[in-house]
């Protein structure tokens, strides 16, 4: 895999010119803002539900499901590169396929994702977390919390990363305690370093891991978000593929790390039965450290989470508009902010909807099932548009065995995925037809596939 630097003054101000939106996103913001996505709601949740699965070995899926996630990573490394545009996955798909519905279908999958997750993270933000803390109803909760996410994503794209900084830097803090109070249990004699290795008895290893992976690679899904704020990043070929496998890896060994301390800590069992994993290991380190801590800790990782969801879909949507396939006042910016207002209050809007009628489970597995949709089409594109050599130029390229070994992987992943939950995302993926059909009707979509993309940008 290889990537060359191009940077020169006239490339920078061509870049600026070729996008109404701030070049404010700089290497350092990038990586903190992939890293923070990733490391999210789901390890503090899901680390359990892993151990159930494979065993005291939780940190062997953890790894597989890291190398799951670099393949498909890989193909957005050298799209987005190749085509650095706000639309992600929509932009891929237009170019590769050159059907406005296959484009559009790609985008609001992705889209759909996006606020479905935001939607299922306030809920998760306004559950038992939150009620250790300040006993309030959860729907209201909930709500108010997407409101105050919509209006720091309208303040600015610098804002928002500025305070994602923050809260990434909590969610590891957290992350990195629970390794440090492992090592505090073993120091004094105490924890078994041996569950490490030991997997499901009911069944083989391999089956134990492989049943596990594909629920730790959740934990691993996020890095797909940064494909839409790319029109925002500064020499956004020489940064984006370092901080997109840099943030991976860094959530990978930190994902690892914790896998090996849960277990070493806590019999698998007791993870298996709580809905609070990482509180188990402070329970029984009981070295003074509050589990009130943990639930605030859990509090940030959720919003920062929902923060970044909802920065992706408010891009995507003004992609998408930009673009012809959604209503064009999707596409207004604030003249000050330069940040898509109506695209911001579109999405959170939906995704009140959504936290008002939905459930946590039911709105995590529909995420899953649509973001594997448009990985598969982003792997897919990244082989067809080897033809486009019009933006041939210095970008990242990735050998031609990634994407395919990343197709194989998405088709694995959805054979696991419940009747119910096909039925549900095929449900809003009826609803973006008629979106789509009636938005072609009054003259938005337009057949243009292949604008162009200053060189520089």
């Amino acid at each position: 895999m290889t990537v060359e630097k191009t940077r020169d003054d006239d490339g920078a101000r061509a870049q600026d010119a070729s996008t109404p939106l701030r070049r404010a996103i700089t290497a350092p913001l990038l990586f903190v803002f992939i890293l923070g996505d990733v490391l999210g709601a789901g390890i503090y949740a899901l680390v359990g539900e892993i151990a159930g699965d494979v065993g005291g070995a939780v940190w062997v899926p953890m790894l597989l499901a890291l190398v799951m996630a670099l393949l498909t990573a890989a193909s957005y490394a050298e799209l987005v590169t190749k085509y650095p545009r706000a639309g992600g996955a929509a932009v891929f798909a237009r170019r590769a396929y050159r059907a406005p519905i296959v484009s559009f279908l790609v985008g609001f999958c992705m889209l759909a994702a996006g606020v479905t997750s935001a939607a299922g993270l306030a809920l998760a933000f306004a559950g038992d977390y939150l009620t250790a803390i300040l006993d309030v109803p959860a729907t209201p909760a909930a709500l108010v919390f997407l409101l105050v996410v919509g209006l720091l994503n309208a303040r600015g794209i610098q804002e928002s990363l500025r305070a994602n900084v923050v809260m990434t830097i909590v969610e590891v803090s957290g992350l990195v305690l629970v390794v440090v109070l492992a090592g505090v249990v073993l120091g004094r004699g105490d924890g078994d370093a041996g569950r490490v290795l030991q997997f499901d008895s009911s069944t083989t290893p391999a089956l134990a891991v492989l049943g596990a992976a594909l629920l730790a690679f959740y934990s691993f899904v996020g890095f797909e978000t940064s494909a839409n704020i790319a029109e925002e990043v500064r020499d956004v070929r020489r940064v984006y593929p370092r901080a997109l496998f840099g943030a991976l890896l860094t959530a990978g060994l930190v994902y690892v790390l914790v896998g090996l301390a849960v277990s070493v800590v806590a019999p698998t069992d007791r993870l298996a039965a709580s809905s609070g994993p990482l509180l188990e290991v402070v329970s029984i380190a009981d070295v003074g450290v509050p589990p009130r801590l943990f639930s605030i800790i859990a509090l940030v990782a959720v919003a920062n989470g929902a923060l970044l969801t909802m920065i992706m879909a408010s891009r995507l949507t003004f992609g998408m508009s930009r673009d012809g396939l959604l209503p064009s006042a999707l596409a207004r910016v604030l003249p000050r902010r330069r940040t898509p207002w109506v695209a911001i209050v579109a999405t959170t809007a939906v995704a009140m909807i959504l936290a008002a009628t939905g459930t946590v489970a039911a709105l995590a597995e529909t995420v899953v099932l649509l973001l594997l949709v448009v990985f598969i089409s982003t792997n897919l594109a990244v082989l067809v548009l080897r033809r486009d050599r019009g933006h041939d130029g210095d970008h990242f390229r990735t050998p031609t065995v990634v994407p395919i070994l990343a197709l194989g992987t998405c088709v694995v992943l959805l054979t696991q995925q419940s009747a119910s939950t096909w039925l549900r995302a095929g449900v809003m993926l009826l609803v973006g037809i008629a979106l789509y059909a009636l938005t072609r009707l009054f003259g938005g979509t337009r057949d243009v596939v292949d604008e162009t993309v200053s060189p520089a940008a």
